[in-house]
């Protein structure tokens, strides 16, 4: 059976592609397909968007592949721009990082609630004619050699979709990636972690990101909006909710010793534990991975939702030629050949910067001070740190030839 792009029965349950999880990543893919003229079934298990902030940053090099699917000039309208990071020992500054030089439009780092986000990508699905039907679980995925029956849960009761290819944007859990037989390679910090967005009076401008090493834990301070930070923070035996009190204790004890910001009000907050994993493979016969399904990692240099979003606009290219184009699965390799390496190369990212911000040792922490003061004199050193962090060092990992 070899399904047309537009071939679906009655009640549109049969597709060329089928797209588990309407997060970032599954969105996108959506978007991605349909500007192809594939008209995919995105499902999701949850009855509606998430609408909570979580990831905060877009970096440079999203916001360039972001442009395939025409939405990043409406996440660059509704974000902050900030240009500078640093890091920091209290009120001494260790090392500074500036993006306003970065060789791409995108010089900065974007801050935009995850949530809008989301909202933006369903604005952009809505327009194309695409829509996620949402409360929609999958229970099993079938594979035969006409392609992938999906059984679901919908609130109208089981029902079986048919699609060619389905795609795991389903999250680190993911039923796609155990159902493939894909392993998950990895292992967890034992570090357990914050996170908050709160409504503080902050005396430091809203133009950088501040992290602050502390011998307690990381502090992160990042302005959202006006007055609005977003907090994160390593800590152990952390509550399910934190209060004002709480946040309020992280700031005093880790943050500047001048002019400490004052909390006023604690909007949203959520405590996590970090993983780092990549798939063993992001492709294996009619299953593809994207986002946290193929790649979970520590938030350190907010590179998690960035990575899924580049995923799902590399592969939306590499899907849409297979199909149109009547080309082989096995084609489908060559996404695998260019975004496992970038995984990759983020996970190790990430891991270097939380192993360096959750040293305690005394004598560890004072040389890597000097280590970060040291380095930090060196332009080609900080224009490195600087290209890593706006995935601009990795183009090449997005690039089809």
């Amino acid at each position: 059976m070899v399904l047309s792009t537009h071939t679906r029965n009655a009640n549109g349950d049969m597709a060329d592609v089928l797209i588990v999880g309407a997060g970032p990543a599954g969105l996108a893919l959506a978007n991605m397909l349909l500007r192809s003229g594939i008209n995919p079934i995105i499902v999701d298990k949850l009855a509606a968007g998430q609408n909570t902030s979580r990831a905060a940053v877009i970096h440079a090099h999203t916001l360039e592949v972001l442009e395939s699917i025409g939405v990043s000039e409406r996440l660059v309208a509704e974000g902050l721009k900030l240009t500078q990071v640093s890091m920091r020992d209290r009120d001494r500054v260790l090392l500074r990082l500036r993006f306003d030089k970065l060789p791409t439009r995108y010089n900065f780092l974007l801050m935009l609630p995850q949530d809008v986000t989301e909202r933006i990508l369903a604005e952009a699905l809505a327009e194309a004619g695409g829509s996620v039907r949402w409360n929609c679980r999958v229970e099993s995925l079938t594979e035969t050699s006409e392609g992938i029956h999906a059984t679901v849960l919908t609130s109208q009761g089981k029902k079986t979709l048919h699609a060619r290819y389905v795609i795991g944007a389903d999250g680190m859990n993911s039923l796609v990636r155990e159902t493939a037989g894909i392993r998950f390679s990895g292992g967890s910090h034992e570090a357990s972690f914050v996170l908050a967005d709160v409504s503080m009076d902050w005396k430091h401008g809203n133009n950088e990101v501040m992290l602050f090493l502390s011998a307690d834990g990381l502090l992160l301070i990042a302005p959202l909006k006006a007055d609005q930070y977003r907090i994160v923070a390593s800590l152990g035996h952390a509550p399910a909710q934190l209060g004002l009190n709480d946040v309020q204790a992280l700031i005093d004890n880790r943050g500047m010793t001048r002019d400490a910001g004052h909390i006023a009000q604690v909007h949203w907050s959520s405590r996590f534990h970090v993983h780092h994993r990549v798939a063993d493979h992001f492709h294996r016969r009619r299953y593809l991975l994207i986002g946290d399904a193929a790649h979970v990692h520590s938030p350190a240099g907010g590179q998690g939702m960035n990575a899924g979003l580049v995923d799902a606009c590399v592969l939306g290219r590499i899907l849409s030629d297979v199909i149109l184009k009547h080309k082989e699965y096995c084609a489908l390799d060559h996404y695998d050949a260019l975004r496992k390496p970038a995984a990759e190369q983020v996970l190790q990212l990430a891991e270097r910067l939380t192993r360096m911000t959750l040293i305690k040792s005394t004598p560890q922490r004072l040389l890597r001070n000097i280590l970060l003061q040291t380095m930090g004199m060196f332009p080609a050193f900080r224009n490195r740190l600087q290209m890593d962090l706006s995935g601009l060092s990795r183009r090449d990992s997005a690039r089809i030839e």
